[in-house]
């Protein structure tokens, strides 16, 4: 039994029919690009913009959002063209099954399920700092042995036990309440950057690229392992700085790659999932960076609270009044995020375990709710658990490291599919192929070599656990391996030839 072995496209598209596995389509271009700037805008204006400025780059924080960008550009493109081609729920995962083979998809899914998870974990400790930090300001003392910070974060772990139950209900459901709060979030987000303006002392980007210097955030484990491998003098600021920046704030655009989980559920999704992905995409790039040049400009880069930059921001120029609505703003947004991440995670082990690599029981559909509620509960379960007992700080590089691994992965199997399956229709195609695939890949893995040594040791664990899982169990029963014919697939309609 081949480890490379592939599911055919056609297998897959059948898949989405079999009626203990069909999830419901009732999602729009607008619910879908809605959705893409609900999961990214969140994390990285409201936690880390603040942390990654203070510790690595300074004002030039901004130019690690660029690059973080262009990076998830390059991967955009790569996952719009998969998207369109093979609309499944499953995202990276569905795409390499059918590329690169079942070990490799294996290792994506792993890999999304790290990001994901672990991403709702890191927002929800965020939006447990912001929920605190408003109820602060609105005079009411949270008890801190139950607040962020402490041994078991209760705030976190509400809010996630919350999320779980409304997404178990249904997708549209949770698109509805998702579409507010984006809209709230989109008013904080540009209410800071509008009103932050009159606030900016330009002496504060003097030396817009801090010198290069010795640094915790380079020392020991924590060192970056590009700086190992090169025999770098350890250093913070300066070019490696805004690289190391880049490698930490990516965590703030992984919310494109998020909609591809929903393929399946979209009314259109050849059409729209393109749009949805590259238009979220955009959108955030360029509020992200105005933000940042705000946040900067307002106060020293050395002073700025990690914790609450936004909001400690505007109490620091004396404007307590907006420091409280953006403290409910970040409430209201990281909330979608949060939800997002969730929705995300589920779809990925959904399509998982339609292919028995995890066991079918857990991704049967309800009826009802059309969602796979079982695995919903335990994907929320696992969630809220992580952010309530896990130390603040410690999760988003192992948020980076995994999405970075799946992207590297997606853009080299474009190149790949396009040589073994040319006859499939591509309602989007990546320009330039395979040379934008190929850079996308290469930038991905420079990035993930700024990722530090302490990260890299945690995700061998990570991926060890995932080799041990794959080869005693899903090896074994897979839909392949026990040649399991698929509902439908021997009619399946042909994703035909374009010519």
């Amino acid at each position: 039994m081949s480890v490379f072995r592939t599911k055919s496209i056609e297998a897959s598209m059948a898949s989405a029919e079999d009626a203990d596995h069909q999830l419901k389509r009732t999602l729009s271009a607008l619910d879908l690009t809605v959705f893409g700037i609900g999961v990214i805008i969140g994390a990285g204006i409201f936690t880390l913009t603040g942390r990654a400025a203070k510790d690595y780059a300074g004002p030039s924080i901004a130019l690690s959002f660029v690059i973080g960008a262009i990076v998830c550009g390059l991967a955009a493109i790569c996952y719009a063209e998969f998207a369109s081609t093979v609309p499944i729920s499953g995202s990276a995962y569905t795409f390499s099954y059918a590329t690169l083979g079942e070990l490799v998809a294996w290792i994506i899914g792993w890999d999304l399920l790290l990001e994901l998870m672990l991403g709702a974990s890191v927002v929800a400790q965020g939006w447990s700092q912001y929920f605190v930090t408003l109820l602060d300001q609105l005079g009411i003392t949270w008890p801190e042995p139950l607040g962020p910070g402490s041994h078991f974060d209760l705030p976190a772990f509400l809010l996630i036990a919350a999320l779980t139950l409304l997404i178990a209900k249904g997708i549209k459901e949770s698109m509805r309440v998702n579409l507010v709060l984006v809209g709230v979030k989109l008013f904080i987000v540009l209410f800071v950057i509008f009103a932050g303006i009159q606030f900016i002392n330009r002496d504060n980007w003097s030396p817009f690229i801090p010198p290069s210097q010795a640094g915790k955030a380079a020392e020991g484990l924590t060192t970056p392992l590009l700086q190992v491998l090169t025999g770098m003098t350890p250093a913070t600021y300066g070019v490696m700085g805004i690289m190391a920046g880049a490698a930490i704030v990516f965590f703030a655009y992984i919310g494109f790659d998020v909609v591809a989980t929903t393929a399946e559920e979209a009314k259109n999704p050849q059409r729209d999932l393109p749009r949805g992905i590259i238009g979220s995409l955009a959108i955030c790039t360029v509020l992200y960076v105005a933000v940042t040049l705000v946040i900067t400009g307002m106060q020293n880069y050395k002073e700025i609270d990690p914790k609450a930059a936004l909001a400690t921001a505007f109490s620091n120029v004396g404007r307590d009044g907006f420091a409280t609505l953006i403290s409910a703003g970040a409430v209201a947004g990281l909330t979608t995020v949060v939800m997002t991440l969730i929705i995300g995670a589920t779809r990925v082990t959904f399509a998982m375990s339609r292919d028995h690599l995890i066991p079918a029981s857990l991704g049967r559909t309800n009826p009802n709710t059309g969602t796979p509620v079982k695995l919903t509960l335990i994907i929320g379960g696992v969630v809220a658990l992580i952010a309530s007992l896990t130390p603040i700080g410690k999760l988003e590089e192992m948020v980076n490291i995994g999405t970075l691994t799946a992207f590297m992965l997606v853009s080299l199997a474009v190149p790949i599919l396009r040589k073994r399956r040319p006859d499939l229709k591509r309602s989007f195609r990546v320009p330039g192929n395979p040379v934008v695939p190929w850079l996308s890949a290469l930038a991905c893995f420079y990035l993930v070599l700024n990722l530090s040594i302490e990260t890299w040791i945690r995700f061998v664990v990570w991926m060890a656990l995932g080799f041990l899982i794959y080869f005693t169990y899903s090896r074994h029963h897979s839909k392949l391996a026990t040649g399991e014919e698929e509902e439908g697939s021997r009619k399946a309609p042909e994703v035909v030839s374009e010519h």
